[in-house]
């Protein structure tokens, strides 16, 4: 058991869930990896959601809410850590979710969408012969999606994603917005809008971005849509952390004692 009191007690029971999630059959041990890479970010980033981030989250509530077929695409990351968020998310704006998976089993498929149906969603689309449409030029599992959802979708929201299917969404004219706390990944880069921030701190702010904006006027999400750069975002990103790297640089330099 972590003790509430651990400095590192949030992060700790992120892991221990992924890890859960792993022990349960439906996170892949390649997903273990992925977490850890991620927490090295958010050590970057400073474990909070940066002003960056928050520009990126309005701009994917009204992505989402301008949609005519808005889809949550989700992974074995994503079940364990932020199940009921996705289920939230997903009544709010409405969306349709689907599960998709680079290292698919049938499986895996249907233990994921155990959990989000445990976690209160209705229709879980992606499982098994759902599957049955392809992502032109993508070779990996993840070409397999849902005739009824990724594959017709305007928009997707596609957190802990790989680069290539980003890239093939892009090129099929979707909107791609990404979650990834590494701003220099390819996937952050493919991205119409990358959030780099946490998962856990990012969905309940996304769902709670999208609640708030549904009373907006049409022209006002489209203006921030248009009004949203993701360059200038991961820009900001990596400015940030090699700031925050240098302050931290010279607080342990002696020299600036």
């Amino acid at each position: 058991m972590i003790p509430p009191t651990h400095p590192r007690y949030r992060s700790l029971l992120e892991r221990e869930r992924v890890v859960e999630g792993f022990r349960e059959g439906y996170v892949a041990a390649q997903g273990l990896i992925a977490h850890g890479r991620g927490e090295c970010f958010d050590y970057l980033i400073g474990e909070e959601t940066q002003p960056f981030a928050l520009e990126a989250i309005k701009a994917a509530a009204a992505a989402l809410l301008l949609a005519k077929h808005p889809v949550i695409s989700v992974n074995g990351n994503v079940a364990a850590l932020t199940p009921r968020e996705v289920v939230e998310l997903a009544e709010a704006v409405p969306a349709l979710v689907e599960v998709n998976l680079f290292y698919r089993t049938r499986e895996r498929e249907e233990k994921i969408a155990e959990v989000l149906k445990r976690h209160g969603a209705r229709r879980v689309l992606g499982v098994g012969e759902d599957a049955s449409c392809t992502i032109p030029e993508l070779f990996s599992e993840r070409r397999r999606v849902s005739c009824e959802g990724i594959y017709k979708a305007d928009v997707v929201l596609v957190p802990l994603e790989d680069g290539d299917r980003s890239e093939a969404l892009r090129r099929m004219g979707k909107t791609v917005i990404a979650i990834d706390l590494n701003p220099m990944s390819r996937t952050a880069r493919a991205a119409s809008i990358t959030i780099v921030d946490n998962l856990t701190r990012a969905m309940p702010k996304l769902v709670e971005a999208v609640k708030a904006m549904k009373s907006y006027k049409r022209q006002d999400l489209e203006e921030l849509v248009r009004g949203y750069d993701n360059g200038k975002t991961l820009a900001a990103a990596l400015r940030h952390i090699s700031k925050r790297l240098d302050e931290l640089a010279g607080g342990l330099d002696p020299r600036n004692a």
